[in-house]
């Protein structure tokens, strides 16, 4: 389980740096589409995150009885 934990954590900073990266790039650019875009990347993942930690709240409350 740890070696899973740290991978996720592992991709989890490198998509959040990609699209930090694409956003930076976009408003370099001046791009309007690559800003939204890249904005909802963003919320997206953090979306997932969300329902991660809700999943796993939910699998822990299942695991006690």
């Amino acid at each position: 389980m740890l070696k899973n934990q740290n991978l996720l954590r592992l991709l989890s900073i490198v998509f959040i740096v990609l699209i930090g990266y694409a956003l930076a790039k976009a408003f370099y650019i001046g791009s309007f589409m690559g800003i939204v875009l890249a904005l909802v990347s963003l919320g997206a993942i953090l979306y997932f995150f969300f329902t991660l930690n809700s999943l796993h709240k939910e699998m822990e409350k299942n695991r006690a009885y």
